[in-house]
């Protein structure tokens, strides 16, 4: 269990986070997500034990993290983005050398590893050799090496190719149904497929908390209808289809649709809310004897939702 209380951290002047709250329970996968310098590494940063707070409290398993900082650590296993790998070692003796070092008993824990990540065979190779998904392979495997209760992950398939990404995602998936798992991620597809749960941070603070599968009820699930019309111009439509309280706005299209003609137009209405709008826009069209080649919904998407919490953060 992880618990952080109005957490801030000050560098200087600057608030890096600012009053953030939430609690993490054992065997869930939470996603942490933010743009550049929203807060989320210095969140994490925190959370290991790295840096300390501002202001607030960081609990695991209901104590104090500073109470004792190297108890706390004791349960944490932290794999950055870039794993600091010896590169020169063979696979097999960096394991013990860890082992060692966290005083495990290479004999019990370095084949539960092996089995566990997946590193059999390579375990005779000098970690220079690796492909970059048996290195991130290792670098999880030395954050699992001591057992930890909560794994933190910074971009845990940066760099990887699709068969190597989803052999580590169903590695994550397998290691999270025990241990709280810490995502932090810019592949919204990863949050979605791995995910229980949402955190979204922009400039400091906390803009959504909700699990994976409602964070896009939260928010409304139809957010737009496309369309490809003929028979009229773009004003036209739009002073028509502005006129409805249900719609919030008329845009042009700006994705790369298929024109069945060259004098069609392609059209997206925005709506307000969760609303159905399409029985009403085809009467409107009926009515105009205008033509319609297509009309779909266009689905919200976490990606969506990413970009209108976090706008404020991009410069």
């Amino acid at each position: 269990m992880i618990e952080l209380s109005h957490v801030s951290k000050y560098f200087g002047d600057f608030k890096a986070v600012d009053d953030i709250s939430f609690s993490i329970p054992t065997g869930q996968i939470v996603g942490l997500l933010g743009t550049n310098g929203a807060g989320k590494t210095t969140t994490m940063r925190m959370i290991t034990g790295f840096w300390g707070t501002t202001s607030g409290n960081i609990r695991i398993d209901g104590e104090d993290i500073n109470s004792d900082i190297v108890k706390a650590k004791s349960k944490i296993g932290y794999m950055p983005e870039s794993a600091p790998l010896y590169a020169e070692m063979i696979v097999e003796d960096y394991l013990k050398y860890l082992c060692q070092i966290h005083s495990q008993k290479p004999s019990e824990k370095i084949p539960e590893l092996c089995k566990t990540c997946g590193l059999t065979e390579v375990m005779d190779k000098n970690i220079g050799e690796l492909s970059r998904g048996y290195k991130q392979r290792v670098g999880l495997a030395h954050a699992l090496i001591n057992d930890p209760e909560i794994l933190i992950l910074d971009e845990p398939t940066s760099g990887l190719d699709p068969n190597q990404i989803e052999d580590v995602r169903n590695l994550i998936k397998e290691i999270g149904k025990t241990k709280t798992v810490i995502i932090s991620t810019h592949i919204l597809q990863e949050v979605e497929s791995l995910c229980d749960r949402v955190i979204i941070i922009s400039a400091g603070k906390i803009v959504a908390d909700s699990p994976t599968s409602e964070l896009k009820e939260s928010f409304g699930q139809n957010v737009a209808v496309n369309l490809i019309l003929e028979g009229c111009t773009f004003t036209e439509a739009k002073k028509v289809f502005s006129a409805f309280d249900e719609i919030k706005s008329v845009t042009k299209r700006e994705d790369d649709f298929k024109s069945p003609s060259k004098k069609a137009i392609g059209i997206r209405i925005h709506v307000n809310g969760n609303i159905e709008i399409r029985p009403e826009i085809f009467k409107v069209i009926v009515k105009n004897k205008w033509t319609l080649y297509e009309m779909t919904n266009v689905k919200n998407s976490l990606e969506n939702i990413f970009h209108m919490l976090t706008q404020k953060d991009v410069k």
